[in-house]
Order: structure tokens, then C-alpha cells, then sequence
């Protein structure tokens, strides 16, 4: 047998920067080949760093919101003639600001087809797969947004409130078969995401935030043990994540508008 046939091999979407990158550092760290892939250019400055730590990095610059992207994703996969041991969802966008007068339809549409139906398409191609031989791992990028009304991020919370339900869903209904199947689910970290959901002038956005790679650490050792979920970065997001499940959703919305409201959105109030 071939050492790359000895050797596990995993998919990471979203990994060219922030929480994706790192984890796919993780994974390259651990002994994992590995197949890359953003929409962005910097997924190829990954593929370089990641060469450095693992003997096999393949990399792929698709936007998985369309739908014939994730196919030609999936064709990648199979032409590796692997099984795929372990899968990351990780690709996913913001979108801040207030719903009904400020935000752009079209950027709302694309977060949704980026974060709920490419992460829908993908699971169900390559975990049917993972299904026939009895055997993988699944670590879904959610957020402890799924467990708040997200006043100034609506649509975004939405969103990781889906994923979050769609892959605690899954994981039961595999509870009688070898596959594992993890939510990662950070607080505010410190990536790209903030400058590009335009919220750089929200109290969340200025706000000192947790390391990407503490939490892909965190979200890794959660899946190689199979734990249904973890709650990445501080102690403040565990405690945020207690508190909300006896917390009115009223309370909760009113409390995310207060991290999540542009400093603009307040003198418009005022005058």
C-alpha cells in the first residue's frame, strides 16, 4: 500500500483564511492530505503554507454558492480516488446592518446559498459516500449566533441557526452507523469576517476576539472525539451559550442589537 493510501485524507471549504485556514493547519499538522477550497485568491498562499506541513495539499478556487461549483467541487473529490475521512463546512459569509433599510436583497440571497445550500449540497454528496463504507467525520462551522435573534446580522444568524439545526439533525440519524458528525460553533473571532460584513463600527466589531486558531483546535479535538458540539474561543462564549437557553428570544435580540448596531445606525435614531 502507497503511503498516501496510509495516510487520512480531508476537504476543507472556506480555507484560505481565519477559521478555515487553521483548520486546515490542524488537519495538516495531525497527518492528513488534504483538498482546499475559497473563492478567494489567497486560497493559493494557503496551499503553499499548507505544503510545508503536510505531504499532499491540493487546492481549488470555486464560489461554492453556485451550484455548479460544488459539483465541480465534488468532481475533485472523486478524482482523488479517496474516501474522504473527514469533511469541513466551513465556507461562509456576514452580512450586517438593518434588514428592512439598509441591506443589499442580492448580498442577503448569495450568504444564504453560500452558508445553508452549498453546506445542504456538499454534506449530502460526500456523506452518501461516507455512508456506503461505514466510516467519516463531518465538522460543521456554526456559531453561538444560532442561538440568538440576530438584530443587524437577521439573515446571518438565520442562517447558523439552520446549520446548527441541519447537523445535530444529521448526527441522529447516524447515531447507529460509524459516523461522526460535530458543530464547531465560535464566537466573535479575530478573521476577516467583521471588515467584510461591514461591521467594523459595531461594539463587536472593535471588540478584542478570540484566536482562529485556538478555536480550530478546539473545534478539531471535538470532532476526533466525537462530541456533538463545541463552543470555541472564551469562557464568555460558553457562558453566553448557557444564558441563552433560559433567556426570553426578545432579550436575546435586544442584547445582539447592542453588539451588533453600527455607531451610524444610533445618530439616525437620534435625529
Amino acid at each position: 500500500m502507497s503511503t498516501q493510501e496510509n495516510r487520512p485524507f480531508a476537504v476543507v471549504t472556506g480555507a484560505s483564511s481565519g477559521i478555515g485556514f487553521e483548520l486546515a493547519k490542524v488537519l495538516a499538522e495531525e497527518g492528513f492530505d488534504l483538498l482546499i477550497t475559497a473563492e478567494d485568491a489567497e486560497i493559493d498562499g494557503a496551499q503553499r503554507e499548507l505544503n510545508q506541513l503536510t505531504a499532499s495539499v491540493e487546492c481549488t478556487r470555486l464560489d461554492l454558492s453556485r451550484e455548479e461549483e460544488i459539483n465541480r467541487l465534488y468532481e475533485r473529490i472523486q478524482a482523488a480516488a479517496r474516501p474522504v475521512d473527514v469533511l469541513v463546512l466551513n465556507a461562509g459569509i456576514g452580512a450586517g446592518g438593518d434588514f428592512a433599510r439598509e441591506t443589499e436583497l442580492r448580498k442577503e440571497l448569495r450568504l444564504i446559498d453560500l452558508n445553508v445550500r452549498s453546506t445542504v449540497h456538499l454534506c449530502k454528496l460526500v456523506v452518501q459516500d461516507m455512508v456506503a463504507r461505514d466510516q467519516g467525520r463531518i465538522l460543521f462551522t456554526s456559531s453561538i449566533a444560532s442561538t440568538m435573534p440576530g438584530a443587524y446580522q437577521a439573515v446571518y444568524n438565520a442562517s447558523k441557526s439552520f446549520v446548527q439545526s441541519f447537523a445535530l439533525a444529521i448526527r441522529n440519524e447516524l447515531k447507529d452507523t460509524d459516523l461522526t458528525v460535530t458543530s464547531l460553533m465560535p464566537g466573535p473571532t479575530e478573521t476577516e469576517f467583521f471588515e467584510r460584513a461591514d461591521m467594523l463600527d459595531t461594539p463587536v466589531g472593535e471588540e478584542e476576539k478570540d484566536d482562529p486558531a485556538e478555536v480550530a483546535r478546539q473545534g478539531y479535538e471535538a470532532l476526533m472525539a466525537g462530541r456533538e458540539k463545541v463552543v470555541g474561543g472564551s469562557f464568555k462564549n460558553k457562558a453566553q451559550t448557557v444564558l441563552g437557553k433560559v433567556v426570553p428570544d426578545s432579550v436575546k435580540a435586544e442584547m445582539h442589537r447592542k453588539m451588533a448596531q453600527p455607531a451610524t445606525a444610533g445618530e439616525k435614531e437620534e435625529r
